[in-house]
């Protein structure tokens, strides 16, 4: 086995497999081109490299029109930047639309690939749109050919005639005279500007951006695209942008910079929308261009999904993204300055959240608790944590009204989120200001304005109007309305006992264990997160329910894989290896590898388990003044034995749920569990 180095070629005759039958499905070829990488010490290990590419095929299939597949990922098992080759026969279905591939390429990048090596990998990627490529490959009687082949695509020093495509750096462009194809077309020139963008970075942005690039000659119409990938990206020239007719955006992720194109005619879609229909985009582009009730970019988000045909989504869909964006947010403030806060209770105990601004800010010795040295850093301590988790809700209404009229709607909601607490709406105050203050930013944004004033509209006019309505809505309004609300939400809480809270606590706790990190979660976490600030008996309840039941999936997981190893894969052992430290930590991601395996008998069981902890938390008084931490904030949580051993009985129920599911009841999945092993995402 051969010891790998940064030098090491990306491509060798020893990664090539020719007319090979490796198997039925794309799990199989994978596996297999997964095991020559490690076997030729490109990988530490076969299992390792197979998951992560299968984890990204999950995410949509690399299949592409023509026959070719291009399987591809980031390991931190990879040890070199490599490409593994297989001509198959029979073909394998990769999910192109017309069919199953017969040349499967395998991109394997480091972890922490350099963006030298990124750029050859996406030379490779850009030269599998060139039909004579792709023939050459077909056609090639050794493995030494394929070699050549390759190394003149990803190395322009190689075969320059080859190397053109692969030149180009991050922005590819078409440039050719402009032919009135169409009824439509004018005489003048015209240029469309696109950015690409895939989860992954390697392989589909550069593809599609070809696609595109090629589709605008045939159009005759000059495409500059930006590809937002792994190798780095060069955004385009602001003279481009502002003399395009349209925009194309073909990404899977959010598009860096968007409020660049603010007013252009927009088309959008998936990444891969540009790899399998380039001309039809192309041409939506034009038409766009032309229409003046065309779909624009605005500075906003919300436009792109506004054309059904570039792959709508639903305004359900649209509004729990834009609350989950502000919650995202939200949340290295809640963690900071409730860690913080807690901090300052170990050292100075509780009574220093009434001291603390006299003897930090004023200096007032006389102030400090018992305690001393300790006392006063307490006291330090508690201030900084209340000062940063003051930005809670203004940061929560800043960033959502931010998802939906990007930058200009910062200014706006933070000022919302501010009247909010200023009235005392909180948390409930905090969402509605934030929607109200993106949803009137966006609406100024689209304001008929001279031209001359139009470089104002992001930096002064809508910050400026946006946050004029917002405000006066919010005092005017509904600040008193919601702060009623949310006053009578927090005595409603104080006064729950018995049977009422203990619902509470099941309610909570089936919230937090339903998706793990998704909406249905972050909305129970959040809910317990606010009420941190008001610091009363009730919310500290909840805020230990919350934790305690988010604690229970990933140890309830490495528990069942432990003690009934033999009905888990081997992947998924493992995983359960790494869950114990992730429960602990409350990081409820670390049973989402199971969940997603085997969602039908996994996550119910979760659920019943967190459903028990909270309501014994609930029931037994468990308080806890830290957002995050686990049992690594001990300190933080009152009555600290019920709250382990409620933990530990919502873990034992779940394992024992999961263990008598997997072994009596039949999985529903769509894999056996053979290819479970395959296709198991790991943390």
């Amino acid at each position: 086995m051969s010891t790998p180095t940064e030098d090491q070629p990306i491509i060798a005759e020893d990664l090539i497999l020719l007319d090979a039958d490796l198997g039925e499905s794309k799990a199989a070829v994978i596996e297999r081109l997964a095991g020559v990488l490690a076997s030729a010490g490109r990988a530490t290990e076969t299992d390792a490299l197979r998951d992560a590419a299968l984890a990204r095929e999950s995410q949509s299939a690399t299949g592409l029109p023509g026959g070719i597949a291009i399987p591809h990922c980031r390991s931190e098992a990879v040890t070199s930047a490599s490409l593994g080759f297989a001509r198959l026969n029979p073909k394998v279905d990769f999910g192109a639309p017309d069919g199953p591939a017969d040349l499967v390429f395998l991109i394997a990048a480091p972890a922490g690939a350099g963006s030298a090596h990124m750029k050859l990998l996406s030379s490779l990627a850009r030269a599998l749109v060139k039909p004579e490529f792709v023939t050459s490959l077909r056609n090639a009687s050794s493995a030494a050919e394929i070699v050549t082949l390759v190394d003149g695509v990803i190395n322009p020093a190689a075969k320059p005639a080859v190397a053109a495509t692969a030149a180009a750096g991050p922005v590819s462009t078409a440039k050719h005279s402009v032919a009135d194809t169409s009824a439509e077309a004018s005489s003048a020139p015209k240029h469309i500007v696109a950015v690409t963008a895939c989860p992954t970075g390697i392989a589909h942005t550069y593809m599609a951006a070809d696609s595109l690039v090629a589709a605008g000659e045939r159009a005759g119409v000059t495409v500059h695209v930006e590809t937002q990938g792994s190798s780095g990206s060069t955004p385009l020239d602001p003279a481009l942008i502002a003399g395009a007719e349209a925009v194309i955006f073909a990404t899977d992720v959010g598009v860096k910079g968007r409020e660049r194109f603010a007013g252009k005619p927009v088309i959008s879609s998936g990444v891969k929308r540009a790899i399998n229909e380039p001309d039809v985009m192309v041409t939506e582009a034009l038409r766009a261009g032309l229409n003046p009730d065309a779909a624009r970019v605005g500075g906003t988000a919300v436009a792109a999904g506004s054309n059904e045909s570039a792959g709508d989504i639903g305004w359900g869909t649209r509004i729990r993204q834009i609350l989950l964006t502000g919650v995202s947010y939200m949340i290295p403030f809640v963690a900071a300055g409730g860690l913080l806060i807690a901090l300052g209770f170990l050292l100075g105990g509780y009574e220093i959240s009434g001291v603390a601004e006299d003897i930090v800010v004023n200096n007032s010795i006389t102030a400090l608790p018992e305690g001393g040295l300790a006392a006063y850093l307490g006291a330090v301590l508690f201030q900084i944590g209340a000062l940063s988790f003051s930005f809670l809700v203004p940061a929560l209404a800043g960033y959502i009204s931010y998802a939906i009229a990007d930058r200009p709607g910062l200014a706006p909601g933070f000022t919302a989120g501010a009247v909010a607490v200023l009235v005392g709406a909180g948390f409930i105050g905090g969402l509605v200001g934030g929607l109200i203050a993106g949803f009137v930013a966006l609406w100024i944004s689209k304001w008929k304005i001279p031209a001359v004033l139009r470089g104002l509209m992001p930096v002064v006019i809508i910050p400026l109007f946006a946050t004029l309505i917002v405000g006066a809505i919010m005092f005017l309004l509904l600040g008193k309305p919601l702060a009623a609300i949310t006053s009578g939400l927090t005595n409603w809480l104080n006064g729950l006992s018995g049977s009422s809270v203990i619902i509470l606590g099941i309610i909570l706790g089936l919230m937090m264990c339903f998706d793990l990190g998704g909406p249905v979660n972050k909305a129970a976490y959040s809910f317990a997160t606010a009420g941190l600030s008001v610091t009363d008996i009730a919310s500290l309840r909840i805020m230990a329910a919350v934790m305690a039941a988010g604690m229970v999936p990933p140890l309830a997981m490495a528990l069942a894989s432990t003690v009934r190893a033999r009905l888990f894969t081997e992947a998924e052992r493992e995983n359960g290896k790494a869950a114990w430290f992730l429960g602990a930590a409350f990081i409820s991601e670390g049973a989402i590898p199971f969940a997603a395996a085997d969602p039908f008998r996994v996550i119910p069981s979760m659920m019943a388990g967190g459903a028990v902890t909270g309501a014994m938390i609930m029931a037994f008084n468990v308080t806890l003044s830290a957002p995050h931490g686990g049992i690594f904030v001990f300190f933080a949580i009152g009555n600290i034995l019920w709250f382990i051993v409620s933990l530990a009985v919502g873990t034992i129920v779940s394992a024992f749920l999961v263990v008598s599911a997997k072994q009596f009841v039949k999985g529903k999945n769509a894999l056996s569990d053979a290819e479970l092993d395959r296709t198991l995402v790991t943390v």
